[in-house]
């Protein structure tokens, strides 16, 4: 099978209290929400994706090679360990366009948040 590159996208928009009793006392907590993304040989899946701040974005393992998740330039900076299986995580509450390649394997996987 031929190995899939490409480039995805994380935007973090801001979130949208409409009126009512709780606007006036200021907005609910809301629980975080959490979106998956898939880590496998040269790709991450989804290619694009677009987030409210305090989302929580897990990369998940599936792939037979080792990769990382590292945050190149945005505004915050974080990386992943080095390798084959398991989960990353973390919670996305600067608004802004990070840019993220697994560092193995170059510029052939991204992710852009933002």
């Amino acid at each position: 099978m031929k190995a899939l590159h490409g480039i995805a996208a994380l935007v973090l928009v801001p979130s949208v209290v409409l009126g009512g009793a709780a606007a006036a006392d200021g907005p609910a907590p809301r629980a975080a929400r959490t979106v998956n993304v898939t880590v496998g040989d040269d790709f991450y899946r989804p290619a694009r994706l677009s987030v409210a701040p305090r989302t929580r974005v897990r990369w998940v393992w599936r792939g037979r090679d080792i990769h990382n998740v590292t945050v190149t330039s945005g505004p915050r900076r974080f990386s992943s360990r080095t390798q084959v299986r398991g989960t990353f995580a973390r919670t996305l509450r600067a608004r802004g366009t990070y840019r993220i390649v697994c560092t193995v394997h170059g510029q052939t996987m991204r992710i852009r948040v933002g």
